[in-house]
């Protein structure tokens, strides 16, 4: 069991608009995800995004940081975005959006299997503790989000 599958659910009082702008824009993370330390662009991609690569350093609740590759591989404007991850963690994530009256929900579903031998070997005795921490780093990022869609959430 070292496969898991992580889903999040948020409801941003935006706009689905700014809310797909911030999502789309992983190099401004840093600016409002309080878990995002860095962002480094490997790959530039087209326009719209796709075939873009970077990698991500992200703090977590526990004592350790993760390092991914991120590629874009799908983009659909306001709608969906889905990207393949390497590196300490292997998978697929999927951003979907809805737009409602004065908010978006957003649900974020991660397919993905640690590569690190020693997650590997404890996953089925600490799943609990690794789902844990990635719930608490999407509470973060949530909260963060809401802070930096604040203004945009007054006009709205």
């Amino acid at each position: 069991m070292t496969r898991f599958d992580l889903v999040s659910h948020w409801r941003i009082p935006a706009p689905v608009e700014p809310v797909w702008a911030a999502l789309a824009d992983p190099d401004g993370w840093p600016r409002w995800w309080p878990h995002v330390r860095e962002v480094q662009v490997l790959r530039a991609g087209a326009p719209d995004g796709i075939g873009a690569l970077r990698r991500i350093r992200w703090g977590t609740l526990l004592p350790y940081e993760i390092v991914i590759e991120v590629e874009a591989i799908e983009s659909v404007r306001h709608e969906r975005l889905r990207g393949r991850s390497r590196g300490q963690l292997h998978g697929e994530g999927l951003w979907l959006l809805r737009a409602g009256p004065g908010w978006t929900d957003v649900t974020y579903v991660w397919r993905v299997e640690p590569t690190r031998s020693w997650m590997r070997w404890l996953a089925p005795l600490l799943a609990p503790l690794f789902r844990w921490n990635h719930a608490g780093v999407m509470r973060a990022g949530e909260a963060g989000l809401r802070r930096h869609l604040a203004p945009v959430s007054a006009l709205s």
